[in-house]
């Protein structure tokens, strides 16, 4: 279990229809402890928006749509005119292809989640990464 209230914003990101992913984990992190909230489908600045409204620890999005290079880089530059980058944890998940896990790093996300990934693999990063870069 998660020591501190982890608070995490999901939303499939931008107008992908897949949300079965997203839900799971959505689940997943509710029973290890953690505050979720998810706002559904939603392009990068009202991602943000929410994040900042909500006082998000972790931003989370789902891609299966094939827009997570764009949409997704597009969500970390709006999160640094924010200047709020620094000051949060960002992830992805979905059928994100191994050559592309590696640009959406070098973007600035903080763990890529491929199809796949285990209940245990997704908790333990995202608190991991929590701890290091929050706490």
């Amino acid at each position: 279990m998660v020591k501190k209230n982890i608070k995490v914003l999901l939303s499939t990101l931008g107008l992908d229809v897949h949300s079965r992913g997203v839900l799971t984990v959505a689940k997943y992190l509710r029973d290890a402890g953690m505050e979720v909230i998810y706002i559904g489908n939603s392009m990068p600045g009202q991602i943000i928006k929410a994040a900042l409204q909500e006082d998000a620890d972790i931003i989370g999005v789902s891609s299966l749509g094939g827009a997570h290079l764009t949409l997704g880089s597009d969500l970390i530059s709006q999160a640094k005119k924010e200047r709020i980058y620094d000051e949060k944890v960002f992830i992805i998940g979905g059928a994100i292809p191994d050559d592309d896990a590696g640009k959406l790093k070098e973007a600035g996300f903080d763990e890529i989640f491929i199809s796949g990934a285990t209940k245990e693999e997704i908790v333990s990063s995202i608190t991991n990464i929590f701890e290091k870069k929050l706490v």
